[in-house]
């Protein structure tokens, strides 16, 4: 049976701590689906990954080009975001990876892009089609009560970071 994991909270590394899952699935030639809500740069490490992971790792990202933060929503990252739901449903049912992330839906929730209704249901209709598929959640402000349907809830906390937080190549991004 399939298992959900959270990965959650203010510090950085949830998107991290999800490839660390993909790369031990990829190890063990298990296929790997990454499916990134809001998510739109190509020069990242992990979407450069899928070319070099293939045909284990699959990345696809539902994201504006230059959104950037909260404050320039637009009814187009809605119906990306809708669109991601919709494709990780079919996905699922055609590849039935052994891994599917679901890279900050928890922030498209937050940002009422989706509702909790439309994850749940995605989310049951997965472990339906799937019984062998575990799904990662990941992105800041999950609400509580996504945590307490999961299976698994990580909770990653910003202890300490320089004031001027780098952004080293294949470390940050």
């Amino acid at each position: 049976m399939g298992h959900t994991y959270l990965f959650t909270g203010e510090g950085a590394g949830k998107t991290t701590n999800a490839l660390g899952l993909a790369l031990r699935s990829v190890g063990h030639k298990n296929k790997v689906i990454v499916i990134q809500f809001l998510k739109w740069w190509k020069e990242t490490g992990e979407y450069k990954a899928g070319e070099i992971l293939k045909p284990y790792y699959e990345i696809y990202q539902f994201g504006r080009s230059g959104w950037i933060g909260f404050d320039n929503l637009t009814e187009e990252d809605k119906e990306l975001c809708k669109k991601a739901l919709k494709f990780a449903l079919e996905i699922v049912g055609t590849k039935k990876p052994n891994l599917l992330i679901l890279d900050e839906i928890n922030l498209a929730l937050y940002l009422k892009l989706l509702s909790l209704e439309e994850v749940f249901n995605c989310l049951n209709q997965i472990m339906d089609i799937s019984k062998e598929t575990d799904v990662v959640l990941t992105g800041r402000f999950a609400p509580q009560e996504l945590i307490d349907k999961v299976d698994f809830v990580n909770e990653i906390i910003d202890v300490k970071h320089p004031d001027k937080i780098p952004t080293t190549r294949g470390v940050q991004y």
